[in-house]
């Protein structure tokens, strides 16, 4: 039932794009009926596939994949109403006033006319965000792990991280452009330290937080320091651990947008502004949803990383 409600909505979004005139002429119209129609296909066939498994499966057998689907049938009923109505107040009747609000035929038509531009914009943000990324986690690990470990460097470090760790990376962009040879290598350097406060902070506490008694137990079987912290503290701290990293993606991608938009000639936020400044609003909406797209996909691998470095912990965490 919710595949067949999904696929019913898609058609009749489809056919509301079909046989309700523009307003004006729109060249991406024909594309945007077939996208309808196609997701309206896709739920079809989940639908069935998933009715399908069911009638054939076993009582105890678990859910096959069609069926984990049929969970995401709300979502698609639900966009599709959002994308009628846009078309409605957009391209049908022009409620909405151009050119501050686009039709979805517009954004078809950037993925597709500007999409050089655009493909390389992202390529550029992408490699930005991995050189800073991974530089602040591996960064905010380090000194996370030896504040928790260690109370000479807890000493050291922790009033330094105390008096810089809260502001906001962006507020170091005049000194990071004065400092560094190039815009690249300031964003990179912002991204990193956007990213390794919340690295650094979640690790400290995951080591600290680590149960004594698996330390005297590895004592008593002859560990030494090394093993101590390798072996004991760092894997009990991984839950810890990926929490920060979660929160360092998401503090990073911020920086990275704005870091684009002011010294950087390539990337997503270069070609937000730059959108902006010539008024090309499907462009920017275009542009911020390949920014929504981008952070959720990088989320969810870091979450599907998680999981399987952390299967054996599933029995004595709730995730």
């Amino acid at each position: 039932m919710p595949a067949a409600l999904a696929a019913l909505a898609w058609v009749a979004s489809a056919a509301l794009t079909q046989w309700w005139p523009d307003a004006d002429e729109w060249p991406y119209t024909r594309h945007l009926l077939v996208i309808k129609l196609a997701l309206a296909v896709v739920a079809l066939l989940i639908g069935v596939s998933a009715y399908a498994s069911v009638s054939n499966r076993q009582a105890d057998a678990p859910p096959s994949r069609a069926e984990r689907w049929l969970a995401v049938m709300p979502w698609l009923v639900a966009l599709a109403i959002a994308f009628t109505v846009w078309d409605v107040l957009t391209a049908k009747l022009e409620v909405l006033p151009r050119p501050f609000f686009a039709p979805p035929q517009a954004l078809i038509a950037v993925f597709f006319d500007d999409f050089p531009r655009l493909g390389s914009s992202v390529v550029h943000s992408f490699g930005l965000l991995a050189y800073g990324y991974v530089i602040g986690a591996i960064a905010g690990f380090v000194t996370g792990v030896g504040i928790g470990w260690s109370k000479a460097v807890g000493y050291w470090l922790h009033p330094v991280l105390r008096l810089i760790g809260p502001l906001p990376a962006t507020a170091w962009l005049p000194l990071a452009f004065f400092f560094f040879p190039s815009s690249f290598s300031a964003s990179v350097f912002l991204i990193a330290l956007a990213t390794g406060f919340p690295v650094a902070v979640l690790t400290w506490s995951g080591v600290a937080s680590v149960n004594s008694t698996f330390y005297d137990v590895a004592r008593t079987l002859g560990a030494r320091p090394g093993f101590l912290i390798l072996k004991v503290a760092v894997p009990a701290a991984l839950p810890s651990v990926f929490v920060g990293l979660f929160m360092g993606l998401g503090a990073s991608f911020s920086v990275l947008i704005v870091a684009e938009m002011m010294g950087v000639k390539a990337g997503l936020g270069w070609y937000l502004q730059w959108a902006q400044g010539w008024a090309a609003y499907a462009n920017m909406y275009a542009a911020l949803l390949v920014m929504a797209l981008m952070c959720s996909g990088l989320i969810t691998l870091l979450f599907r990383f998680r999981d399987r470095l952390l299967a054996w912990q599933k029995g004595l965490l709730k995730w």
